[in-house]
C-alpha cells in the first residue's frame, strides 16, 4: 500500500491516478473531502482508502496513522501551500498560514513516520521545491518554510543512518497546477510541467535497487529562451 498526502490535487492526485492504473493500493489524505473523494472516484476499480486530515493538526497526523489499514509500503508526502509577493505585502496570518501548511505538517507528520516505522523497510518520499534549494526574490517566506522542510529532511536523515527506512528529498520546479490560483501571483503556466508529466519522472526515480536509492530528486522544468 502506498500512502499520499496532499493527494486532492495537483501532483498528489496525479500520482493517485497513475498508481492506481497499476492496480496498486492506496490510501489517499488530505485537507478538502470532497475533492479527495472526487479523486478517489477517478482511480477506480483500485483498491483505494482515503482519510481526510489537516496535517497542521498533530492529532490529525496521529489519528491518521491509527487509521491505516497497515504499514505502506512506500509514503509520498505532497502536503503544502504557496504564497508569494514582497514580504511587507504579505499579512501576518499568511505567514503563519505557510509555516503551518508546510514546516509544521512536514515536522508532524515525519515526527509520526519515524516513531512508527524507523525500523520498518519503507521509502518516505517527501515533495518540497526547487525554492528549498535557493533564494528568490519575491518568494522570501515561501523560500523560508521550504528551506525549513529541507533541513528537517536532511537531518532525519542523519538519525535514520543505518535504518530500513529511507529518506527521499524531491524539488520539483514549476508546475501548471490549481497551486498559483491561490498563491497571491498571476503566472503563465501554459509551457510549464503538468502535474502527469511530473508524477512520471517521480516515479521512476523511486525505483530502487538491492542495494541502493536516490536520495534527492530535482524535477526541473525546460526553461524558454
Amino acid at each position: 500500500m502506498i500512502l499520499i498526502t496532499g493527494a486532492s490535487s495537483g501532483l498528489g492526485a496525479a500520482l493517485a491516478k497513475q498508481y492506481a492504473r497499476d492496480k496498486i493500493a492506496l490510501t489517499l489524505t488530505g485537507r478538502h473531502e470532497e475533492r479527495l473523494h472526487a479523486v478517489a472516484q477517478q482511480c477506480q476499480p483500485a483498491n483505494i482508502c482515503t482519510l481526510t486530515a489537516d496535517l497542521a493538526d498533530p492529532q490529525a497526523v496521529t489519528q491518521l496513522f491509527d487509521h491505516l489499514p497497515h504499514a505502506p509500503k512506500s509514503i509520498i508526502f505532497c502536503t503544502g501551500s504557496g504564497y508569494f509577493g514582497p514580504i511587507e505585502k504579505q499579512e501576518p496570518d499568511a505567514i503563519t498560514q505557510l509555516v503551518q501548511n508546510n514546516l509544521l505538517s512536514a515536522s508532524y507528520f515525519l515526527h509520526e513516520v519515524v516513531k512508527r516505522y524507523r525500523n520498518t523497510p519503507l521509502t518516505c518520499a517527501v515533495v518540497m521545491s526547487t525554492a528549498a534549494q535557493s533564494a528568490k526574490a519575491g518568494e522570501s517566506t515561501y523560500c523560508a518554510v521550504k528551506w525549513g522542510v529541507r533541513g528537517l529532511v536532511e537531518s532525519v536523515r542523519l538519525e535514520l543512518k543505518g535504518k530500513p527506512m529511507k529518506l527521499v528529498g524531491v524539488y520539483p520546479g514549476g508546475m501548471a497546477t490549481e497551486f498559483w490560483a491561490t498563491s497571491g501571483e498571476t503566472m503563465d503556466t501554459r509551457e510549464w510541467m503538468t502535474p502527469d508529466e511530473t508524477a512520471t519522472m517521480l516515479r521512476n526515480a523511486l525505483q530502487q535497487a538491492k542495494h541502493g536509492y536516490i536520495s534527492d530528486i530535482t524535477i526541473s522544468r525546460n526553461e524558454l529562451f
